[in-house]
Protein backbone atom coordinates (compact mmCIF):
# COMPACT_ATOMS: atom_id res chain seq x y z
CA UNK A 1 0.00 0.00 0.00
CA UNK A 2 1.32 3.42 -0.91
CA UNK A 3 0.88 6.65 1.01
CA UNK A 4 -2.68 7.88 0.95
CA UNK A 5 -4.09 4.36 1.20
CA UNK A 6 -3.99 3.57 -2.55
CA UNK A 7 -2.34 0.31 -3.48
CA UNK A 8 0.22 0.25 -6.25
CA UNK A 9 1.93 -2.41 -8.31
CA UNK A 10 2.18 -5.30 -8.41
CA UNK A 11 -1.50 -5.49 -9.28
CA UNK A 12 -3.70 -8.52 -8.85
CA UNK A 13 -4.73 -10.20 -12.11
CA UNK A 14 -7.73 -12.41 -12.77
CA UNK A 15 -8.80 -14.14 -15.96
CA UNK A 16 -12.33 -14.84 -17.11
CA UNK A 17 -12.99 -18.57 -17.59
CA UNK A 18 -13.13 -18.07 -21.36
CA UNK A 19 -9.79 -16.23 -21.45
CA UNK A 20 -8.11 -18.77 -19.16
CA UNK A 21 -9.37 -21.66 -21.29
CA UNK A 22 -8.12 -19.96 -24.48
CA UNK A 23 -4.70 -19.38 -22.87
CA UNK A 24 -4.44 -22.98 -21.70
CA UNK A 25 -5.07 -24.28 -25.23
CA UNK A 26 -2.14 -22.34 -26.74
CA UNK A 27 1.30 -23.89 -27.33
CA UNK A 28 3.81 -23.69 -24.46
CA UNK A 29 6.06 -21.11 -26.18
CA UNK A 30 3.06 -18.80 -26.68
CA UNK A 31 2.02 -19.18 -23.02
CA UNK A 32 5.54 -18.05 -22.07
CA UNK A 33 5.13 -14.93 -24.21
CA UNK A 34 1.77 -14.30 -22.54
CA UNK A 35 3.40 -14.73 -19.11
CA UNK A 36 5.91 -12.04 -20.08
CA UNK A 37 3.08 -9.75 -21.16
CA UNK A 38 1.31 -10.49 -17.87
CA UNK A 39 4.43 -9.55 -15.92
CA UNK A 40 4.57 -6.21 -17.71
CA UNK A 41 0.92 -5.48 -16.91
CA UNK A 42 0.98 -6.34 -13.23
CA UNK A 43 4.11 -4.26 -12.63
CA UNK A 44 3.08 -1.22 -14.71
CA UNK A 45 2.74 1.97 -12.73
CA UNK A 46 -0.39 2.82 -14.74
CA UNK A 47 -2.12 -0.22 -16.34
CA UNK A 48 -4.14 2.17 -18.53
CA UNK A 49 -0.87 3.29 -20.19
CA UNK A 50 -2.20 6.85 -20.54
CA UNK A 51 -0.33 9.61 -22.29
CA UNK A 52 1.95 9.95 -25.28
CA UNK A 53 4.36 7.03 -25.59
CA UNK A 54 3.24 5.71 -22.20
CA UNK A 55 3.87 2.17 -23.43
CA UNK A 56 7.37 3.03 -24.68
CA UNK A 57 8.86 1.12 -21.73
CA UNK A 58 7.27 -2.13 -22.86
CA UNK A 59 9.56 -4.72 -24.46
CA UNK A 60 9.82 -4.84 -28.25
CA UNK A 61 6.77 -6.47 -29.78
CA UNK A 62 4.33 -5.22 -27.11
CA UNK A 63 2.04 -2.20 -27.19
CA UNK A 64 -1.17 -1.07 -25.50
CA UNK A 65 -4.09 0.96 -26.78
CA UNK A 66 -7.71 1.60 -25.77
CA UNK A 67 -10.15 -0.97 -27.13
CA UNK A 68 -12.42 1.95 -28.12
CA UNK A 69 -11.29 5.54 -28.41
CA UNK A 70 -14.69 6.68 -27.14
CA UNK A 71 -14.06 4.89 -23.81
CA UNK A 72 -10.66 6.16 -22.57
CA UNK A 73 -11.06 4.53 -19.14
CA UNK A 74 -12.52 1.36 -20.57
CA UNK A 75 -10.94 -1.88 -21.76
CA UNK A 76 -7.41 -1.91 -23.15
CA UNK A 77 -5.80 -4.17 -25.74
CA UNK A 78 -2.24 -5.37 -25.12
CA UNK A 79 -0.62 -6.57 -28.34
CA UNK A 80 2.19 -9.08 -27.89
CA UNK A 81 4.44 -11.26 -30.05
CA UNK A 82 4.82 -8.42 -32.57
CA UNK A 83 1.08 -8.28 -33.23
CA UNK A 84 0.51 -12.02 -33.56
CA UNK A 85 -1.52 -11.99 -30.37
CA UNK A 86 -3.49 -9.70 -28.14
CA UNK A 87 -5.36 -9.73 -24.88
CA UNK A 88 -8.17 -7.44 -23.83
CA UNK A 89 -8.28 -6.38 -20.22
CA UNK A 90 -9.88 -3.92 -17.85
CA UNK A 91 -8.35 -2.32 -14.81
CA UNK A 92 -10.67 -2.15 -11.81
CA UNK A 93 -9.22 0.74 -9.85
CA UNK A 94 -10.42 0.25 -6.29
CA UNK A 95 -8.71 1.65 -3.21
CA UNK A 96 -8.68 -1.63 -1.31
CA UNK A 97 -8.11 -4.22 -4.00
CA UNK A 98 -7.33 -2.88 -7.49
CA UNK A 99 -6.95 -5.57 -10.13
CA UNK A 100 -6.57 -6.30 -13.81
CA UNK A 101 -9.15 -8.61 -15.39
CA UNK A 102 -8.24 -10.32 -18.66
CA UNK A 103 -11.46 -10.73 -20.63
CA UNK A 104 -10.27 -12.18 -23.92
CA UNK A 105 -7.08 -13.52 -25.48
CA UNK A 106 -6.15 -14.34 -29.06
CA UNK A 107 -3.04 -15.59 -30.86
CA UNK A 108 -2.44 -16.67 -34.45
Amino acid sequence: MTSGGFMGPPWQMDWTFKAQAARDELPEHVRKVIDSARAELVTARDPYFRGIDADARLPAGMSVEPARSSAPKGPRVLYFDHGHGWLRYTFVQRVEDPQIVVEEIFWQ
